[in-house]
């Protein structure tokens, strides 16, 4: 397709770095806007630009009017559930008024909002496995309600300004340049303990279960929603497939050896037991699956941690 100018907040993380990455490499002219407080500059793909600002800051209007992006992906996010249960307001703040100020934004010359949301944490504890997106959000945590509050917001923008927008609640997400610290998942904290030979420390018996899905698989499916206009509203991104922490702990010893050690502690107070999406709406709506493997997507976590960083085409 023709090259789209894309404005992508939080692009310098995690998630947002890998996004930046398919869709540079489509073609795309892609701006990023972080504030770099868990970004890095290392991930910031050299063919992209970054401005560093806060979503919340006035500043982001200037930006917005300086490239008008025909589309935005909002991947930045307050996204610690701990720090959101400390400190609600910070986690409100970020998540739902800096979602509001962004889409204020993109009033004047966005077409379409691509969000990056949260699976589990929206859903909470549910009996129905894998979980669809019909299920009624149960979110356990200021986390997980202001990622659903925002989502009402992309949804109103969309119908008041007569645009478009696309919601991915991902699941489990893992892969290269997930930072361990803080609210990090299994995956990145297991790989970087067992580079540093600490022990993992595994929590209650190791059998709670969650969908983890690598993060290239992710950033595919964004391109996606990203490319196809005729395709909206709320979407899973996950595997489908429940997989519990003792089989992290096999997989990731099969690639590491015997540099894993691990000790089982004490059960987080209040932790889902299972969770997994339904994702086949994805599936037909995007002609999007997610396609590596566990054993597969764990050698490459590794691989990028020992090189500290993903090569990319200059």
């Amino acid at each position: 397709m023709d090259s789209l100018s894309i404005l992508v907040s939080g692009g310098a993380g995690f998630i947002g770095s890998h996004v930046v990455d398919a869709l540079v490499d489509a073609g795309h002219h892609v701006v990023i806007v972080d504030n770099m407080a868990t970004g890095r500059r290392e991930n910031v793909h050299p063919r992209a630009t970054l401005h560093v600002v806060d979503i919340r800051d006035p500043e982001l209007g200037r930006v917005v009017d300086a490239v008008r992006p025909d589309v935005v992906v909002h991947a930045a996010a307050q996204i610690s559930v701990s720090r959101s249960v400390a400190d609600p307001m910070t986690d409100a703040s970020v998540n739902i008024v800096g979602t509001i100020a962004l889409l204020e934004h993109c009033r004047r010359a966005v077409r379409r909002v691509v969000y990056i949301s949260t699976g589990g944490a929206a859903y909470g504890d549910t009996d129905v496995i894998p979980t669809p997106e019909s299920h009624p959000p149960r979110p356990a945590s200021p986390y997980g309600i202001s990622k659903v509050s925002a989502e009402r917001y992309v949804e109103l923008w969309r119908s008041l300004n007569d645009r478009e927008s696309v919601i991915l609640r991902l699941a489990n997400v893992y892969g290269p340049r997930q930072n361990a610290e803080g609210e990090a998942g299994v995956v990145a904290i297991f790989t970087e303990r067992a580079r540093d030979g600490q022990t993992c420390i595994v929590n209650g018996d190791g059998d709670q279960t969650r969908d983890f899905v690598f993060v290239g698989d992710v950033a595919k499916a964004v391109h996606r929603a990203v490319e196809q206009p005729n395709v909206e509203g709320t979407l899973n991104i996950g595997t489908g497939r429940e997989t519990s922490v003792n089989q992290i702990v096999t997989e990731l010893r099969a690639v590491v050896g015997n540099e894993l050690k691990v000790a089982y502690g004490a059960a987080k107070p209040g932790e889902q037991r299972r969770s997994v999406l339904d994702s086949r709406l994805a599936q037909a709506r995007l002609g999007w699956k997610a396609s590596t493997a566990l054993a597969e997507g764990l050698e490459l976590t590794v691989r990028g941690l020992a090189r500290g960083r993903q090569a990319r085409p200059m």
